[in-house]
This record gives structure tokens, sequence and C-alpha cells, in this order.
């Protein structure tokens, strides 16, 4: 039995060798391709590692003896320099607004045109303002020619008096004449009773005291036109004072004139009109601005930021408007004080928790057109952000 089963499965081998003379071969080819996978597996196994190369260690060492030179390198460039986002350009604006209501009658048209100091800007109607200059003007004149007629006074007084002063030298030679005579009569009746007669002596004493009386009268007079001559004066000086007064009214209605005309205080741009011909405007309202032509920037930089910061160092700024352009300026001055101090509600740190919060210091920053170019050539108006970097070593 065992022995049919051998040889039925030989017969099969037989068969199956017939079907496929290639088999063999293929078998062989498979198991030659096996011995050489297992080589090359062999073979990789073999290679050493990226790790154990020379090469790799050296430009590793190579690369970040790069980054830390580099970082070395950069945090010693920008430890020389402090620089914030919290900065913006500002000015003072002059805002333009009548002191008399009326009607404006001339609006220049000059928006967003720079102007010059004194430029006619816009002027409001008289409304009777004329009238009123020339009233004062006309009590000026009247009150002149009081005082011109004050000082006449004062003339003729003085003339009165140097008349009366001339009429005053007969009597008052008469009395001394009539005095010397009374004592000369005296005298000798002392001497001779029988050398003077009674009557003469009484006719001496009648003379003398007519005279005294004339020259006291004369005098008197003098006094008088000394008087007048005070009195004129002082007149005088009334008249003055009018005039004074009247000339403080013509000023104060020229300035009243001077107030409808509207002019530029200051060189700069006319910006955020409001009003045009025609238009009522009373005393305190805007018409215009004008952006003046001196600017700066007003950085707030952080207290501790300011160690080392100084007036005159010098400072980049650059304007978010105009990224490729560099402008140069320098610290103008540092404020005293964090800007939470000057609130409207200041904090009160005594109150409550307190949170320790680094404070914004404001610093003013030049433009320098020396230097760099000139923001007046540039749109450049307050509020617009800067990145201003100051070299504070």
């Amino acid at each position: 039995m065992t022995d049919q089963t051998n040889h039925s499965d030989a017969n099969h081998d037989d068969e199956d060798r017939k079907d496929d003379p290639n088999g063999e071969d293929q078998q062989s080819d498979t198991d030659q391709q096996d011995e050489s996978d297992d080589e090359k597996d062999d073979g990789d196994d073999k290679k050493p590692s990226v790790f154990k190369k020379p090469l790799f260690w050296i430009i590793l060492v190579i690369v970040v003896g790069g980054l830390i030179i580099g970082g070395v390198l950069y945090w010693l460039h920008a430890r020389q320099f402090e620089s914030t986002d919290d900065a913006f350009v500002d000015t003072h604006i002059v805002r333009l607004a009548p002191q008399v209501a009326g009607t404006l009658v001339q609006v220049a048209d000059i928006d967003n045109r720079h102007v010059e100091a004194g430029r006619l800007l816009a002027v409001i109607k008289a409304s009777g303002r004329d009238a009123q200059v020339a009233e004062a003007q006309a009590n000026e004149s009247q009150a002149r020619a009081q005082f011109a007629q004050a000082q006449a006074q004062v003339t003729a007084a003085e003339a009165q008096r140097q008349q009366a002063a001339a009429q005053a030298r007969v009597p008052m030679a008469a009395a001394v004449k009539a005095q010397q005579d009374l004592a000369r009569y005296e005298a000798l009746l002392r001497l001779d009773p029988s050398a003077v007669a009674g009557q003469q002596l009484d006719q001496a004493r009648a003379t003398a005291r007519q005279t005294a009386a004339d020259a006291a009268a004369a005098r008197e007079q003098i006094d008088t036109a000394t008087a007048q001559i005070g009195v004129a004066r002082k007149q005088v000086g009334a008249a003055k004072s009018v005039i004074d007064a009247r000339r403080a009214q013509v000023d104060q209605a020229n300035v009243t004139i001077g107030d409808l005309r509207l002019t530029a205080p200051v060189a700069g741009q006319v910006v955020n009109r409001s009003v045009n011909v025609g238009s009522y405007v009373a005393p305190g309202t805007q018409l215009m601005a004008i952006v003046p032509d001196k600017m700066w920037v007003t950085a707030n930089f952080k207290e501790t930021q300011l160690t080392l910061m100084k007036i005159g160092q010098p400072v980049d700024i650059h304007v978010d408007a105009y990224p490729g352009v560099d402008f140069k300026g320098h610290v103008d001055s540092i404020q005293r004080g964090a800007g939470q101090a000057f609130a409207l509600l200041p904090p009160q740190n005594a109150t409550g928790n307190y949170v320790k919060v680094v404070q914004r210091v404001p610093v003013r920053i030049v433009f320098d057109a020396k230097n760099g170019p000139d923001p007046k050539r540039y749109p450049i108006g307050p509020g617009m952000s800067v990145v201003p970097t100051v070299k504070v070593r």
C-alpha cells in the first residue's frame, strides 16, 4: 500500500515537471535574489551614522557659533537704541474765532492750503462800526480843542499876572517913598519938635497909609493873577485827561474794526473750515484752524527706557505714511512726570488693591531739517503715527 502511494506521488512530480519545465530555473533565480537582498541589508547595516561623521559636527559648530556671534552683535547694537510705537506727530493747533458778532462778507478759499502769517482769512460785516469810529474821533478832536483852549487860558493868566505886576510897581514905589518921608519927619521931630509942623506930619502919615493900601491892593491883584494861572494849568491837565479818554475810545473803536478782519496769526496750513460767505458768526465761534509749520513728535516711552535718555540725543524718525523716508531729529525735552498723573481723574494708589504697571512718560522730539528730509515738504500733520528710535549710547 505504501509503495503504491509513493509511486503515485512520483508520478505526480513527473507530471509537474513535464507541465513546467522552467520551474527549477525560476526557483534558483528567486533564491539568488533573496541572497543578494540579504547581502545588501548587511551592507546597509554596516554604514556609519551621520552623527558619527566629523563633517556634521564641524557644520553644526559653525552654525551654532554663527548664531551666537550674530546674537551678541545684535544685542550690542540693539542696546544702543530705545524705540517705541506709541508716538505721534504733535503741534499747537491754532483755532480762529471772532470777538464780535456779524455776517461774513468774505472768506478766503484756502482749504488745506498753506498761508503766511498776516494773511487775510475772513471779513465780518461792519454793521455801524465805522460810525462808532467816526464818533470817537470827533470826541477826540473836541477834547483836543478844549486842551488848546485851556493852554490859551494859561497864557492869558500869565499875561494878566505880568500886567498886574507891572501896575503894582507904581503904588509899591509910592508906598516905599511915603514910608521913607514919614520916617524922616519922625526923626526930625525927635531931634527938634519945632522943626516939623503937626499938619505936615499928619499929611505924611496919611500918605504913607494910602500908598501902603494901594501897594497891598496891587499885591492882591498879582496873587489873583497867579491863582488864575494855577486854575488854567489844572484845566489843561483835565483837558489832557479828556484827550486820553477820547483816544482810548478811538483805539477801542479801531480794535473793534480790526476784529472784523480775521488774519492768520501764524504760518501754517488752514484746515477744518466750517463757515462760508453769508454765515452768521458769534463771539467764540470756531471758523477754522491752522496747523503751524512748527511740529514735533510726542513719544510716550516706558519709564524703564529713560535711564540713559538725555536732551540732545539724535533720533531716527520713521513716519508710517512714508516708510521709505528717514527723518532726523533730536530729543528736545522730557516731561517731568508720567502721563497718567495729568489725567482728568488721576489714579489714587493709596486706595484699593495696587498693581504696579510700567508707566509712560511723554518725550518731545524735534525734527532736524538740516540733517535730513524737511517735514514741511510732506503732508505730515498732528496725530499721524511715527516710530522714533533714540540713540542712547
